[in-house]
């Protein structure tokens, strides 16, 4: 099997480490792990692409290439110019940080998933959760790293894959425990955290020039049951299919009549 591997935390990330061990056990003796990956870290940038601007290149080693970009843009840059076929297979991640709930529209992981389902081809997003059980650990990746190849596994061999124009991907996020302690695996919807958001913090400068930060919600509330984050803080692998379509598709109807 051929395997793409890109990733939102930058290419010397300990995740894609994790990710490119995952991906070798599941190409194979035969099989080849391609590594197309953002030479910067690229959190929060969704399906962003770099439409308006050139991207430079470097090959550090075979098959394993730094892009000053995006994921999507590792993703497209891949396809259309460093692989010289199509892969059977795109995995990115291993994030380091939940994309579950609200985080899933502003992940780069994300992102990356949705450009391969876009370009026709299966994809799975893979992120930790971090929290207290993760802290203790002398790699937070622990749960990843222990139940990241069979989850995989077990996506290809039995979850549902369509090629519809919106094609389906999954999101998989690990619990924030070691691998001994995962419970499970549980196919989860995606969930929404109350109470909490995005935000920003303000500070000054030495200078006296005003900058704002970007801060994310609290990562400890939970979502409804059934849902990812819930599943997650539960001990449970929670596996999310997606689309990039956002149609809100059960109120067509109401439009519908809204409209006459």
């Amino acid at each position: 099997m051929r395997i793409l591997i890109t990733n939102d935390d930058g290419i010397n990330a300990p995740g894609l480490n994790v990710l490119e061990r995952i991906a070798t056990e599941i190409a194979g003796p035969d099989g080849e792990v391609w590594i197309v990956a953002p030479a910067f870290e690229q959190s929060g940038v969704a399906h962003c692409v770099s439409y308006t601007h050139p991207m430079m290149m470097a090959e550090l080693e075979p098959r394993r290439i730094a892009v000053e970009g995006a994921p999507a843009d590792c993703v497209l840059a891949a396809l259309h110019d460093v692989m010289p076929e199509r892969p059977d297979l795109v995995l990115s991640g291993v994030n380091r940080g939940n994309n579950a709930a609200e985080n899933t529209l502003y992940s780069g992981t994300i992102g990356g998933a949705l450009e391969a389902a876009l370009q026709g081809l299966p994809a799975i997003a893979m992120s930790q959760y971090m929290g207290d059980g993760t802290r203790r650990l002398a790699s937070p990746f622990d749960a990843a790293a222990a139940h990241g190849a069979a989850t995989v596994r077990r996506l290809l061999e039995r979850a549902p894959w369509d090629g519809e124009d919106y094609r389906l991907f999954y999101n998989v996020n690990f619990p924030p425990v070691a691998g001994h302690l995962v419970k499970g695996t549980r196919a989860s919807a995606q969930g929404f955290r109350r109470g909490t958001s995005f935000g920003v913090e303000a500070q000054i400068s030495p200078t006296g020039r005003r900058f704002l930060w970007i801060r994310g919600g609290d990562q400890t509330v939970t979502t409804l049951p059934g849902t990812d984050v819930a599943d997650n803080l539960d001990g449970y692998i929670a596996i999310t299919p997606m689309r990039a379509d956002f149609t809100a598709h059960d109120k067509l109807d109401a439009l519908k009549d809204a409209l006459g």
